[in-house]
């Protein structure tokens, strides 16, 4: 790209600080969501059967902190990441011995193979679609052969934009990946893809159709 050519814009920052605005009323919305998705408790249920007792696990994108407290709640070692400093805060004080760290998922402080297994709950959906690739490139790397992933995202095409969310003025990107560009995305990155769903969204749910994928990283 020549130099006075003009740069892609960062997401990321945006991301940071529109959930650090947002961070009291959406974990207000969502801290307790999973008691009204089933789909979702069977999946994560599942997810945490297929590991060992006590396996160290990460929730990539961790918001305030519901989906480790689920993992912990099955037996399992959970440590949260998200971007947004107000939302670990929120996270560490609404799940007191449990473990959150502000992260960037591109750039995870962890070491080659440190976990067996990670979830990540509609947080690809906050980078673009050019740099997938280097965001599931990140979670192989940080998983150990034969570790398991469950991954959901908002299944479309296409990127939304928000300026308001509860009132506050916001800049949040979302982007939309189908199962089969999300599922090829991960082969490429060498995950080997075991089950891909969708569902139809609750009806308190914003109205996109929801995709799930279970995979692995071979041995």
């Amino acid at each position: 790209m020549p130099d006075d050519a003009p740069k892609p814009h960062d997401w990321s920052a945006d991301i940071a600080a529109s959930y650090d605005r947002v961070a009291g009323p959406y974990a207000a919305e969502y801290f307790d969501e999973l008691s009204r998705k089933p789909f979702d408790r069977e999946l994560l249920t599942r997810f945490a059967r297929g590991l060992p007792e006590g396996a160290r696990v990460c929730d990539i994108g961790c918001g305030p902190g519901h989906i480790a407290r689920y993992l912990a709640g099955e037996g399992l070692d959970p440590i949260g990441v998200d971007l947004s400093a107000a939302m670990v805060e929120t996270a560490r004080r609404l799940n007191p011995g449990l473990h959150f760290v502000q992260s960037d998922m591109l750039q995870l402080p962890f070491a080659d193979h440190w976990f067996a297994g990670l979830t990540a709950f509609y947080s690809l959906i906050h980078i673009e679609r050019s740099i997938l690739p280097q965001a599931l490139a990140e979670l192989y790397r940080v998983l150990a052969p034969g570790g398991r992933v469950l991954l959901t995202f908002h299944a479309g095409e296409g990127e939304l934009h928000l300026d308001e969310l509860f009132g506050e003025t916001v800049v949040f990107h979302i982007t939309f990946f189908s199962s089969p560009e999300m599922a090829r995305a991960l082969g490429e990155a060498g995950f080997q893809v075991e089950e891909s769903v969708e569902r139809e969204p609750y009806e308190f749910e914003y109205q996109s159709r929801r995709a799930y994928i279970n995979a692995y990283r071979p041995q």
